[in-house]
């Protein structure tokens, strides 16, 4: 006789309130979720919910008596809010009111103009009466007028604004980024970043404000805007480390420039402070490239290249002429502006020079360059060089790095020059494949040595600071091999302490550098404190170039009267990295001042 099956739901299992304490679990709608990873157990048996927590027992049995329960209350509260995050509005009005925030948010990341949201709401409307045209009145109640979209900016950006004020009364130190460039409307704009690190060593790294100087923009200008901004989050001035600007005679003129100025301000608030000023390092590499004076083969570069590109017959007869050649990529512009584009330039010139020195005959503008084989080999070292400089570059972009990031960047390029001179010197051109295609005599390799030579010499002058920073920089990467009798006496003790400490050291293996110094516990006061001086500092100004070209992006010559407080506000939202604004915050408080005023 065959058995009947078993029905678990017939069995009477429930959940059982000890299993909270015990095993890290919740009952949500009938089921057991493990409150760690937020899985769920199909069948409420003690025995598949402690197998399932053997699984996280390595990383959770530590925590006994009242820590367990103040990690329980920890992992409830987290998934209550993962609830609250992908459960569907039961309030129509709230999910509304929410969706409009939301929407207005994704307009000004994407640097969208306002008046989108009606027609993002006609899309919406549209597509509901296809897809679901029983909802189609909850999408019509979703107000994106354009007051309402602007009205929801501010907001964001106000929510962004205060809690990045929050933040900065926890820095133990921060670190200033600045920059200033001119908007649509002739308006000078100082772009201000701040990076701070907490007592727990967590990074926060985000944009304070573009500050609009509509009249000079002398270094007292520059000050007065940079400290009106910093002083509106309540800034601590005696914890600021360091400033990175774009090396501008108003920025670090030795008598009254904008660091000179700053480093006043600090040392008021805290004598004992030694203040840092950074010239943008992307900056300094792109004026090291420059002195490699080979204006000869630039303006013939440029000049050819102007003459094709700048007058439309001659632009679309050279590109004619490379298709027919089966060549489909024509030449780009060149600006000194976008330091990049050199590379790029000088490397199509390099490739198509023969198709380049037909057209120009053909047009009667004979290139005489192209047919001189020593100008050519000058060209050929000058692509080689910039490309290694573009390389060199594109690697120190980006957010959130480190400063010793540059600095290994910066230190490897240089031994990379003196490698390729020594290699130049012999006659063996193996990292300059455009320069090894051509035949070169050593008169020539000598010339091109002693080029590289000015350029290690040019690197050197202008990235002086990490000589000074080298100590400092080299502890810090390397804590557990540095001698402590070269370290200052204050850190000497907790040094020996730190390379002494075996859990330390295996930590410091496991994980990455930003991270370890997160691991010391308080006995290391002055360590922590150092750490926190070299995580917050920034070493270029790039996040200031990104912000303006989203300031660019928005104040256009089509949305030129967009006001600056409107300009700000996009901005905050579109450049922030580490914070979000609190939507479901928002949403409440409009909730609270739409009951009041029905009172």
């Amino acid at each position: 006789m065959l058995s009947k099956k078993r029905k678990v739901d017939t069995e009477g299992r429930i959940f059982q309130e000890r299993w909270k304490e015990k095993y890290f679990f919740w009952e949500v709608g009938g089921k057991p979720v493990c409150l760690i990873c937020s899985q769920q157990v199909a069948v409420p048996k003690e025995y598949n919910i402690k197998r399932h927590y053997e699984t996280h027992s390595e990383k959770y049995s530590k925590y006994t008596g009242q820590h367990r329960m103040e990690k329980l209350n920890e992992l409830s509260s987290s998934l209550q809010k993962q609830q609250a995050v992908f459960s569907k509005c039961r309030d129509t009005h709230e999910g509304a009111v929410k969706a409009s925030y939301i929407i207005a948010w994704d307009i000004a990341k994407e640097s969208k103009p306002f008046s989108e949201g009606p027609f993002v709401k006609n899309c919406m409307l549209k597509a509901a009466e296809l897809v679901c045209p029983e909802k189609r009145q909850a999408f019509a109640n979703i107000s994106l007028s354009r007051p309402t979209i602007t009205e929801r900016v501010e907001e964001l950006s106000g929510d962004l604004k205060s809690q990045l004020k929050e933040k900065v009364k926890s820095f133990i130190a921060f670190s200033i980024a600045l920059d200033e460039s001119t908007d649509v409307t002739d308006v000078a704009q100082l772009a201000i970043f701040i990076r701070g690190v907490d007592a727990s060593l967590n990074i926060t790294e985000e944009f304070v404000s573009v500050v609009p100087m509509t009249d000079t923009t002398t270094a007292n200008d520059v000050f007065v805007c940079l400290v009106g901004a910093l002083d509106n989050l309540e800034v601590d001035w005696s914890r600021a480390v360091s400033v990175a600007t774009d090396g501008a005679p108003s920025m670090v003129g030795k008598k009254a420039g904008v660091v000179v100025k700053l480093r006043e301000k600090v040392r008021e608030a805290n004598p004992d402070n030694v203040f840092w000023n950074f010239h943008c390092i992307l900056h300094q590499e792109a004026l090291c490239c420059k002195s490699l004076k080979m204006e000869h083969v630039m303006s013939v570069v440029i000049s050819t290249v102007n003459f094709i590109r700048a007058r439309g017959l001659n632009h679309r007869q050279f590109d004619t002429f490379l298709f027919e050649n089966d060549i489909h990529h024509g030449l780009p512009y060149h600006t000194d502006v976008r330091w990049l584009s050199r590379g790029a330039v000088l490397q199509r010139f390099y490739k198509l020079r023969r198709e380049i020195a037909e057209f120009m005959q053909g047009k009667g503008k004979p290139v005489g360059g192209l047919d001189d084989p020593e100008w050519v080999r000058d060209l050929a070292f000058l692509v080689d060089i910039t490309g290694h400089l573009n390389v060199l570059n594109v690697n120190m972009q980006g957010r959130n790095k480190l400063v010793t990031e540059y600095y290994d960047s910066v230190r490897a390029f240089q031994s990379k020059l003196a490698l390729w001179k020594t290699q130049l010197c012999k006659h063996n051109a193996a990292h300059f494949p455009c320069l090894k295609s051509l035949s070169a005599n050593h008169q020539s390799m000598d010339k091109y040595a002693n080029l590289l030579s000015g350029l290690m010499h040019e690197f050197d002058n202008r990235f002086t600071i990490f000589s000074e920073l080298e100590k400092d920089f080299a502890l810090f990467r390397s804590p557990f091999t540095t001698d402590a009798s070269e370290v200052p006496e204050v850190m000497q003790m907790e040094l020996i302490e730190l390379q002494c400490c075996a859990p330390l050291k295996d930590k410091y293996k496991s994980v990455a550098i930003e991270s370890f110094y997160k691991y010391l516990p308080p006995e290391y006061p002055v360590m922590k404190a150092f750490a926190g001086k070299i995580l917050c500092m920034f070493g270029t100004t790039y996040l200031c170039e990104q912000a303006f070209s989203v300031m660019n992006i928005n104040k256009s010559k089509l949305r030129n009267r967009l006001t600056h407080e409107h300009v700000n506000d996009v901005m905050k939202i579109a450049t922030a990295q580490n914070l979000s604004p609190d939507v479901d915050k928002l949403v409440k408080v409009k909730r609270c001042l739409a009951s009041t005023s029905k009172m």
